[in-house]
């Protein structure tokens, strides 16, 4: 079996909420909500880039839909990524997330490794890294 993901999906507790934080905040493309006709159905979609999509799902769609009971969250059960093209770009993704409702939990800062990182949570928690790393191409 190769390798590859195609759809990430983020259990959120307030699909609108999250949406807006997405999509207004982080100036992310998306139709909006769709399948609100269906009993959890609720979704939105967001084109990360080609092949990759993320999905935000209610957290009770999501325990509906697998029978696995809802439980609380976990922010450091995974983190997502976002590779940049220089500390400046860390910074400002930082500052507009933190404009746009998240948490700052650790500002950018140089790393071990060379580069230059820091973290938010978004609206419903989930850990994002955003990171320039010398060794990846910008934005890679």
């Amino acid at each position: 079996m190769q390798a590859r993901i195609t759809l990430l999906t983020l259990g959120v507790d307030d699909l609108e909420r999250a949406v807006a934080f997405y999509r207004d905040g982080l100036g992310w493309p998306t139709e909006g909500i769709v399948g609100t006709q269906f009993e959890h159905g609720a979704v939105a979609f967001f084109d990360l880039q080609p092949g990759l999509k993320l999905a935000l799902w209610p957290r009770a769609s999501i325990a509906a839909d697998t029978g696995l009971p809802l439980t609380p969250g976990c922010a450091t059960a995974f983190t997502l990524a976002q590779n940049v093209g220089s500390p400046a770009e860390v910074d400002a993704l930082l500052a507009a997330a933190r404009d746009a409702g998240a948490t700052l939990v650790k500002p950018g800062q140089p790393t071990f490794y060379g580069g230059h990182a820091g973290y938010f949570q978004d609206p419903d928690g989930h850990l994002w890294e955003i990171a320039f790393n010398p060794a990846f191409a910008a934005g890679g």
